[in-house]
């Protein structure tokens, strides 16, 4: 590693641990130089490197200052070449996310929750996509809590979106709700996706046996709203974006809190998926999809507490 390298590399680490803070002032260029042992040119190019990267500010005749929200740009600069694996569920909007990330998350699987939170614990994912909606009411905390037990399991908000009932233009079979699904054929996704998990929860409170419904289990969204569109099913459960997608009809439900679950280990391969999900332009469009709201997007959660 250069010298000018490891500049970049000291000061970025101090910076994300705190031990630096935004709006401090850093010695001078030639003091910073006598403590490297290096020349002060190379100290300045270190530091135009760092205010490139969004962790310093530089302004003529004053000495650099740690910019705001520089804990994490610093995380990003050290884990620049860093590549976060996502498992767990399928959403349309995770497409955008890949997209403004360039190459920096790859999409493992997308089997479900469950199997994405199975796939962290194994070590076969750095995160899972998840909506787990727990009996208590709260979404995905107490699941990442008990999967991840002893990993210092967090939480990264994603997006709220809506869920429904995705039926064909017109509305032929007069779906209104969930009470309606049990003389219908009805699209569903596998067991241990929050999908599935969420239209058994709806059923049970509306008194039927989810069991009894009548219908393929596919894997997407997409996949849901197909089926209905080629008169396959009368219904299915599954995102607004994936009905508007096929010009079909959405009946809404509910909204649901879609998150990254992992552990401490990883956050700092996620700070480049974490810078994104707070640029207003990548919010503007998943918005535009119809059915999100990224007000939160990007908010990271440390969970405790038990199960």
């Amino acid at each position: 590693m250069t010298r000018y390298r490891e500049i970049c590399t000291d000061l970025a680490q101090r910076i994300g641990a705190g031990t630096l803070q935004p709006g401090d002032e850093l010695p001078g260029v030639r003091d910073l130089a006598q403590q490297w042992h290096t020349t002060a040119s190379t100290v300045s190019r270190a530091q135009r490197r760092l205010a490139d990267a969004g962790v310093l500010e530089l302004a003529d005749r004053r000495r650099a200052r740690v910019a705001a929200g520089a804990a994490l740009a610093a995380r990003r600069f050290l884990h620049e070449d860093s590549v976060l694996t996502l498992a767990g569920s399928d959403d349309p909007a995770l497409d955008l996310l890949a997209d403004a990330l360039h190459g920096k998350l790859s999409i493992v699987t997308r089997e479900g929750s469950v199997a994405g939170l199975g796939a962290v614990r194994q070590g076969h994912a750095d995160g899972a996509a998840i909506h787990l909606l727990h009996h208590t009411g709260v979404y995905n905390a107490p699941f990442a809590l008990g999967m991840l037990r002893g990993l210092e399991p967090h939480l990264i908000h994603l997006w709220r979106r809506e869920q429904g009932l995705i039926v064909l233009p017109g509305n032929p079979c007069h779906i209104t709700g969930i009470a309606d699904l049990a003389k219908r054929r009805v699209c569903t996704r596998r067991p241990g996706t929050g999908t599935r998990i969420l239209l058994d929860r709806l059923l049970l409170d509306a008194g039927h046996d989810p069991d009894s419904l009548r219908g393929p289990q596919v894997g997407t969204h997409l996949e849901v709203a197909l089926a209905v569109a080629t008169g396959t099913v009368d219904t299915g459960l599954g995102v607004r974006a994936a009905a508007t997608d096929l010009d079909l009809e959405f009946i809404p439900l509910t909204w649901e809190d879609f998150d990254i679950a992992l552990t401490r280990n990883a956050l700092d391969p996620a700070a480049h998926l974490i810078a994104a999900l707070r640029t207003r332009a990548l919010r503007d469009r998943i918005s535009s999809l119809g059915g999100y709201d990224t007000s939160r997007s990007g908010e990271v959660t440390k969970l405790s507490g038990k199960r």
